[in-house]
């Protein structure tokens, strides 16, 4: 299995280099963003231990540049104590887990492991379908390269129904995933919303891709 350890810390990364190494692991180390990107595109790699501030590009951009090259190796993203933002924009940039600094070098073993079992799967940074791009770090849509600004509301339900592009959603399932378990209010929120999204996504643009699947709930036709 190798490892590849981004850090810019020469105390830190010389004790993961020696802690992996211990536990079988063949370990390769960077302190850059670029040099990351570099081993990254041309190493076969189990495992990326990536710190999310190091020298530019940091860890979340790293994390972004490989998924939107189509590189789906494991990450497991080192951020801050406390640093909430940080885990939330690690994990929307494509990351696979994190792990708080400080941190017992036992759990992030337990982590890499746990990592290393898992089949590769495809986590795109960015959402796209047609001229219709949706950005989760970042927080930002566009199509034909013009931004569309959302509500958060909005954005999340644009999301759920890109991510299932030509699929036909519930008003029960998007209550469940746009909304909560806990939600009371009546099932015509989907519809409101849907007419929101409309207005901003579509018919600006002579559009028609939200489409009402009578009686059963709606589709985001990726063919229109």
């Amino acid at each position: 299995m190798r490892v590849l350890v981004v850090e810019d810390d020469p105390a830190m990364a010389a004790m993961l280099q020696h802690g992996l190494r211990r536990a079988g692991y063949a370990v390769d180390t960077v302190a850059t963003g670029t040099d990351a990107l570099w081993a990254i595109n041309e190493t076969i790699l189990d495992v990326v231990v990536l710190d999310a501030m190091i020298p530019a590009p940091d860890g979340f951009e790293v994390c972004r540049q490989i998924r939107e090259n189509g590189r789906w190796v494991p990450v497991l993203l080192l951020t801050a104590r406390g640093a909430t933002l940080d885990k939330v924009r690690g994990l929307d940039a494509g990351a696979d887990d994190y792990l708080t600094k400080p941190f017992a070098f036992d759990e992030l073993l337990a982590r890499v492991r746990a990592l290393t079992r898992r089949e590769p799967l495809q986590r795109p940074a960015r959402i796209q379908v047609g001229d219709l791009v949706l950005d989760p770090a970042r927080r930002s849509v566009h199509r034909a390269e013009t931004p569309i600004p959302l509500s958060p509301r909005e954005f999340a339900l644009l999301q759920e129904l890109m991510r299932r592009a030509g699929e036909t959603l519930t008003r029960t399932y998007l209550i469940e995933h746009v909304w909560d378990f806990a939600y009371e209010g009546g099932s015509n929120v989907v519809d409101v919303y849907v007419r929101y999204l409309r207005d901003k996504v579509d018919r600006p643009f002579g559009r028609d891709t939200i489409r009402t699947m009578r009686g059963a709930g709606y589709l985001l036709d990726p063919d229109a």
